[in-house]
């Protein structure tokens, strides 16, 4: 491995690093589609339906939260500290969920796993920024975020083989020796490198008002799903204090000494565009995640293991998508047409998927569901290459991390943005005697009309990013790391 590094590290190292993040980020990437294939054994033994969603909801939140908070904790304390107490958190957790004897617990254990996994999901990212120069990051990124597609691929096999042999307790402890795995890797091999000049100080009102906004979002998006159970005045209740713990923020940020989220970085265009675009394309990602397997299954009647080899090209697509494009970054230095062409890509996957019906043969819904796949791959890292070639050194945490925030906000507000629709569309449907596969198509078919609309945007938008080149080597603002133990 020939790159320059900005830590001047050895070749082994550098090697040792990069499969320390994979494993590390591997662990995390592993864990939805696992989840997925076990629930159903998890709420046998626990019961519970009703609370089937939350162990899934719970994770995300506490997870999106916990990728700002340890990004710039990571500034402070270090990005090698912080990674493996990542690690340990995810680990320690898992065992707890192992253990967990009601879905109460289970809901509870999640939450604190999801901050463990938040950690996971942004800080390998961050290392890599920092580690490589400009024109080589996206290159390494799709290295590490491969690991993704390798989850959404074999994470539903592997979950229904331990599930079946050992047990849904055992999609936990699988957990462990991964972990200790990358916690080796990463110990005998990363530099605890920090910023020499931040101040050593926590933004707690920043981080409680955040964490309030978010959460107030999150649960009246969830609760207007059902309205037959809960009242519009309650939602919108949730909803204002969701509005005014917001405004708090934001005045605590700016008057905060080291804010958890400079909101100076919204002045800079590229980074507000980049956190938008990702927080759209992360939406269309899994309009089709969601909902292609559930057209496959409740229209076309396939059976739950062919609807998920069905979704294999679709995963398979989107990993290999976000490998070239981080290779064409690396090789033009330049990544504002591949925006362009990533909405453009996605856009014709959700128009095509928006035309099925119930007579679609399944070819062409893998074959749609791959071009989606292709454009998401192509958003993957690219925003992050973006927003690093922008800022110096001493912001590359907040600002790696912040994409991947605005990412996990697309997915918590678009999802039950979703839900909302089909049940809407549901129950529109029955009132005028629809079928259930019509009514079914219909509300699939009003969710990718919605995606249409967001990629619509995305492509509008994609024309106002600024370009800066890449260099490739070194930038030319360089910021002095202090290496710790």
């Amino acid at each position: 491995m020939s790159d320059i590094n900005h830590y001047n590290l050895a070749k082994d190292k550098i090697n040792m690093v990069i499969a320390g993040l994979m494993v590390g980020l591997l662990v995390a990437a592993f864990d939805y589609s696992i989840m997925g294939t076990a629930m159903p054994q998890v709420i046998n033994s626990l019961q519970g339906m009703e609370y089937y969603v939350w162990p899934f909801t719970v994770y995300m939140l506490t997870s999106t939260i916990s990728i700002i908070f340890f990004g710039k904790l990571s500034d402070i304390y270090g990005r090698k500290h912080v990674l493996i107490a990542g690690i340990g958190i995810f680990v320690i957790t898992s065992v707890m969920c192992g253990f967990a004897t009601n879905m109460f617990q289970l809901i509870l254990f999640r939450g604190l796993q999801g901050i463990g996994g938040g950690i996971l999901l942004s800080l390998p990212f961050i290392v890599v920024g920092e580690i490589f120069p400009p024109r080589d990051r996206a290159k390494y990124m799709g290295i590490v975020g491969s690991v993704f597609g390798l989850a959404d691929v074999l994470g539903p096999i592997l979950g229904g083989v331990i599930t079946d042999n050992f047990g849904w307790r055992w999609i936990f402890f699988i957990n462990v020796p991964i972990g200790i795995a990358a916690i080796t890797l990463i110990l005998y091999s990363l530099p605890n490198f920090k910023l020499p000049d931040v101040k050593k100080i926590i933004d707690v009102n920043g981080m409680i008002t955040l964490t309030l906004t978010l959460s107030s979002l999150f649960l009246a998006l969830t609760l207007a799903g059902d309205l037959n159970t809960y009242s519009l005045t309650e939602i919108i209740g949730i909803l204002i204090f969701s509005g005014v713990m917001f405004i708090l923020f934001c005045r605590a940020e700016k008057k905060a000494a080291e804010p958890i989220l400079p909101l100076n970085l919204f002045k800079n265009s590229i980074f507000s565009i980049s956190a938008l675009e990702s927080f759209l394309a992360s939406a269309l990602m899994f309009s089709g995640i969601i909902y292609v397997p559930l057209f496959a299954q409740g229209v076309l009647g396939i059976s739950a293991t062919n609807a998920g080899l069905l979704m294999i090209p679709m995963l398979l697509s989107l990993t290999l998508a976000s490998i070239v494009t981080g290779q064409i970054i690396s090789i033009t230095g330049r990544y504002k047409m591949l925006v362009i062409a990533e909405f453009l890509i996605t856009g014709i996957g959700v128009v095509l998927l928006s035309s099925m019906n119930a007579d679609t043969p399944y070819y062409l819904l893998v074959a749609y569901s791959t071009v989606l796949g292709i454009g998401s791959g192509m958003a993957y890292n690219i925003f992050n290459v973006a927003v690093q070639n922008a800022f110096t050194l001493r912001e590359i945490g907040i600002v790696t991390a912040s994409m991947r925030f605005f990412r996990n906000v697309g997915t918590i507000v678009f999802v039950p943005v979703f839900g909302y629709i089909m049940n809407y569309t549901l129950v529109s449907s029955a009132a005028v005697n629809f079928s259930k596969i019509q009514a079914l198509v219909l509300s699939i078919q009003n969710i990718f009309l919605l995606a249409i609309l967001l990629a619509f945007a995305g492509l509008i938008f994609a024309f106002f990013l600024k370009e800066i080149p890449l260099a490739g080597d070194t930038p030319s603002i360089s910021m002095k790391f202090l290496e710790g133990n």
